[in-house]
């Protein structure tokens, strides 16, 4: 995960469409593409998540990622407060554990701890330019 603490996650018919018009039109560099649902793009210090709308695992609408320090003390704290868990904190093969929640007024948030670092190629990824400048830096 890049360093920024906020992602937006936008949803597009089509993920690759989408990533050449950012990077076209708004100067967003591909950090990393998976399987043609998802994607993390890179503008300046923060970053982007692109989803398929079509895609099983999409959210369906537009969400926010935050990074966090400790997702499961997140996600109690979250529920205490009414926030309705979509999904509970889980491990995933790209090295982060997160849950999905949404608050109050029907956004969808996903709270997101770094717990490996993991190379995109690891977990079924393809690494972008954006991932190639960071190796290089």
């Amino acid at each position: 995960m890049p360093e920024t603490t906020v992602m937006p996650v936008l949803v597009y018919p089509h993920v690759r469409e989408a990533i050449q018009w950012l990077a076209r039109a708004f100067g967003f560099v591909e950090r990393w593409e998976a399987k043609g649902h998802r994607a993390q793009l890179l503008v300046g210090d923060g970053c982007v998540v692109v989803v398929d709308g079509t895609a099983e695992a999409a959210c369906g609408a537009h969400s926010l990622m935050v990074r966090v320090d400790d997702v499961n003390a997140h996600a109690a704290r979250a529920s205490e407060w009414g926030a309705v868990v979509l999904s509970p904190p889980t491990d995933y093969d790209y090295g982060e554990r997160q849950y999905t929640a949404e608050d109050f007024a029907g956004h969808r948030w996903t709270f997101s701890q770094s717990i490996a670092d993991m190379a995109p190629e690891d977990w079924g990824g393809v690494s972008g330019p954006g991932m190639e400048a960071e190796t290089r830096g």
